[in-house]
């Protein structure tokens, strides 16, 4: 089993910053890779950024510039630094993994909502 946490989210004014974690934790034999991914209400969930345990790196063109995704292979854990802030970002971002444990798995962090205000 492989569980999500994430923390982070919250309200903040257009222009301003926020910094996601997400932790994983479970039966871990090592993970491929870790991505954030957000939904806005009425859209589908669309990729933000992914990082690779090697450390290759891949942005939505729309956060390229202002977001930063980083990770801790020591501690399972992926970051996702946000700047500037726009009121378009404003989202349920959810932390995404792909590990091995008994077999290939791909698992969902619960969500954090990301609200930006004009």
């Amino acid at each position: 089993q492989v569980q999500l946490v994430e923390s982070g989210g919250g309200l903040v004014q257009a222009g301003g910053s926020l910094r996601l974690s997400c932790s994983a934790s479970g039966s871990i034999s090592s993970i491929l890779a870790m991505g954030w991914y957000r939904q806005a209400p009425g859209k589908q969930r669309e990729l933000v950024a992914k990082i690779t345990s090697g450390g290759s790196t891949n942005y939505a063109d729309s956060v390229k510039g202002r977001f930063t995704i980083s990770g801790d292979n020591a501690k399972n854990q992926v970051y996702l630094q946000m700047n500037s802030l726009k009121p378009e970002d404003t989202a349920v971002y959810y932390c995404n993994v792909v590990a091995v444990s008994g077999g290939l798995r791909s698992r969902w962090g619960q969500g954090t909502q990301v609200s930006v205000s004009s």
